[in-house]
């Protein structure tokens, strides 16, 4: 087994890190994003009772396909609403929170989630995009992006 060595640079020197400050690194780095991940199960969790007090049926969460990841997937009518959630400290900060890119893989993921859907590519759909603020506001885009 060979010795974990990192050189930091500090000041334009270098020095040998101690292994266990590495240590210390990736479990802070690890409590970051157990805290991250929990932080979004909640604010998922505030968007599914949003949608359920205005009717509508959460079927899914977290539906991952070849395509990547939908957040929330809930019944409106005959048709579906596939929902990205983003939380920050601010609503403004979470609707800048959505790229392009994350865009054309929740779209190319819903193509896949329709697949097996009764009606494939013709069922209604639309995207929401569900802000969560910290204080645990809620604010719904609809149609906020599409294909």
């Amino acid at each position: 087994m060979t010795q974990l060595s990192l050189v930091c640079e500090t000041r334009g020197r270098s020095r040998r890190a101690d292994p266990a400050d590495a240590g210390a690194a990736l479990g802070g780095r690890r409590r970051r994003g157990e805290r991250a991940h929990l932080g979004g199960a909640a604010a998922e969790d505030s968007v599914a009772r949003h949608y359920a007090g205005c009717g509508r049926e959460v079927t899914e969460r977290r539906w991952r396909g070849a395509g990547g990841e939908i957040d929330l997937v809930a019944r409106d009518g005959d048709g579906l609403i596939f929902v990205e959630v983003k939380r920050a400290r601010t609503l403004s900060e979470a609707a800048c929170r959505l790229t392009e890119r994350q865009i054309a893989r929740i779209v190319s993921a819903a193509s896949e989630y329709l697949g097996g859907m009764p009606l494939g590519q013709l069922t209604p759909v639309r995207f929401d995009l569900a802000l969560v603020d910290g204080a645990g506001r809620v604010d719904v885009v609809e149609n906020a992006f599409g294909a």
